[in-house]
């Protein structure tokens, strides 16, 4: 079968192209990227070992022998590869629609929650390969252990058993049309939608799940499934105790089951802890857990050490909504004297609903000797939303009287940055979807070493700066 993948650059519809490259289809994609000339890519180069053959976004991918079209909620209706399938008559499906039909052929374990998805399906993961279970997974960012062991790009794997391990993403409402053996609720705040509407579609995918394990100390999860089995960092079925957590990891225990974490920060303990609950319904025993846990290397741009200098440390990570940059600030603070913390937003919509809770978290994880730099929101194209700007985050956090900087431009900020930089101090950078965050890391760290003063932004990236955003 001839399958096109439209934003194959998208984490979740890369892990799908994978899957049936790998299982035998002749795969084709197209992205925005690709469009923009953004060619020097790893995940392009991994797609292309698998035969993919990969078209920039203009319909020149797609052909009478094209059999389906797979599409995320972010490609619109005038986007030229819809046109195109929709003009040549050929079946169009959402990504997640193709995901559920793999959910329905396996014992899917499927992990949701508006943060740690990722984290938690590469800890379940990690635990059921290591107790010789062969799962596979699909999930949301690379693992590492997958890439260093197995080579692969480290999204998507496909073991030998019928057990299969997913993250469940609520933001578009797709988690509903998921049916698994086991749901995992990891938490519910407010992101991407209200939380009414985000407990109406959790309420529906805990109904259409065999088993579901939640949250027990997340009451907006616990009103919606008051029987299911629990989890927690002090209360529910599973909880550790004797938490110690340093800049590097977490001990602690779980029924007398010593743990080490090697990933640091409180809210890894409450991944871990889910992972083990879920583990444990699969017939996992703590013992297994906690050797595979201790293991557990991480998932790609999640507190991802870039390197260091003079003892100060840049670390790049995912992190893009209120909870997960509080997390992640928090567990920077276990590691350093100071942090210094950049954050490019990732998408309008964000900003637009979550400007006061982006404020709140920033005003309570930015410490007094800290410093946060903000630029503007990741434009890769489609539609900007009137009057949407990273300046209503900054403004509310100056009459906060937090420590701030905001610039269109962000390769304005490095120089301050460095800087700024002192022994001793985590400088975090911060955002979700674009690829070019981690060569802004590695271009910071190079700047510490080598401190000079940029004039202008001739190496503004993908034109992200100097306010590809237009008012």
């Amino acid at each position: 079968m001839k399958i096109h993948f439209i934003g194959i650059g998208g984490v979740g519809m890369s892990a799908l192209a994978q899957l049936h490259a790998m299982g035998g289809d002749e795969v084709t994609g197209s992205d925005r990227l690709i469009s923009k000339g953004y060619t020097d890519m790893a995940l392009w180069d991994y797609l292309k070992k698998l035969n993919i053959k990969l078209f920039p976004q203009d319909g020149s991918g797609i052909d009478r022998h094209t059999q389906l079209v797979i599409l995320s909620s972010a490609i619109e209706e005038d986007n030229p590869e819809f046109v195109k399938a929709k003009a040549l008559g050929i079946p169009m499906m959402h990504r997640s629609e193709l995901l559920a039909k793999h959910v329905a052929e396996h014992r899917t374990i499927a992990v949701s929650g508006t943060s740690g998805k990722s984290t938690t399906t590469a800890m379940v993961y990690d635990i059921l390969a290591f107790a010789g279970l062969s799962p596979s997974v699909i999930t949301g960012a690379a693992i590492l252990s997958l890439q260093k062991e197995q080579g692969v790009f480290g999204n998507v794997y496909k073991g030998e058993s019928d057990i299969l391990v997913i993250e469940a993403d609520e933001s578009d409402g797709s988690i509903v049309k998921y049916r698994p053996h086991l749901g995992l609720c990891l938490n519910l705040q407010k992101d991407h939608k209200e939380i009414n509407i985000l407990q109406g579609y959790f309420k529906e995918f805990i109904s259409h799940c065999k088993t579901a394990v939640i949250n027990a100390e997340e009451e907006n999860l616990r009103v919606l499934a008051p029987q299911a089995k629990t989890f927690g960092l002090s209360l529910g079925d599973v909880h550790p105790q004797e938490i110690k957590t340093d800049g590097f990891g977490s001990d602690f225990s779980i029924q007398g089951q010593p743990f080490r974490l090697q990933v640091p920060g409180l809210h890894n303990v409450a991944n871990a802890t889910a992972a083990v609950a879920a583990a444990l319904q699969m017939g996992v025993d703590l013992e297994t857990c906690a050797k595979a846990l201790n293991k557990f290397q991480g998932i790609a741009r999640r507190f991802a050490s870039v390197g260091s200098y003079n003892k100060i440390e840049v670390v790049d990570d995912f992190a893009h909504n209120p909870h997960k940059l509080g997390a992640t600030i928090a567990a920077a603070h276990l590691r350093g004297k100071r942090v210094l913390a950049f954050y490019q937003p990732h998408a309008f919509a964000s900003i637009k609903l979550l400007t006061q809770e982006f404020v709140d978290s920033f005003a309570k994880h930015i410490g007094p000797e800290d410093h946060l730099w903000l630029t503007e929101v990741y434009y890769p194209g489609g539609t900007i939303p009137q009057g949407v700007s990273c300046r209503s985050v900054y403004d509310g956090l100056k009459a906060r009287g937090v420590n701030v900087t905001y610039d269109g431009c962000r390769e304005k900020l490095l120089a301050q940055m460095a800087a700024a930089a002192q022994p001793g101090d985590i400088v975090l950078v911060l955002g979700a979807r674009d690829p070019t965050l981690t060569d802004f890391a590695r271009k910071l760290l190079s700047l510490l070493k080598e401190p000079k003063e940029k004039d202008g932004c001739g190496a503004c990236m993908l034109g992200n700066c100097c306010m590809a955003y237009k008012k």
